[in-house]
């Protein structure tokens, strides 16, 4: 499988970017329920819960990275992410694959 990074936005609604650093483990489970996105894939800190969620507009998606609709049938319920890179205006973080 080819490498998917993912950008992490929002979490300035939650605990900020401070929380993160480089090679966290995320937690990323789809919310089919979602009312505002039917492809929502939110973002967990093992421990501390959600912290923001997978980018699905052209407006929050940074670079190259997959957007939560272009990954929403490559991962189950549940998937797990590393932080690779921090900015002020996302988390880039790579999904990891399931065994």
């Amino acid at each position: 499988m080819k490498k998917i990074f993912i950008t992490i936005t929002g979490c300035n609604h939650y605990l900020g970017y401070e929380v993160f650093h480089r090679k966290m483990e995320l937690v990323l489970r789809k919310e089919p329920d979602n009312e505002y996105d039917k492809e929502a894939i939110r973002a967990e800190i093992p421990g501390i819960g959600k912290v923001g969620y997978v980018a699905n507009s052209t407006h929050t998606v940074l670079g190259d990275t997959c957007s939560a609709g272009r990954i929403y049938d490559k991962i189950g319920k549940k998937a797990h992410a590393k932080v690779v890179l921090v900015t002020e205006r996302g988390v880039v973080a790579r999904v990891k694959r399931e065994k």
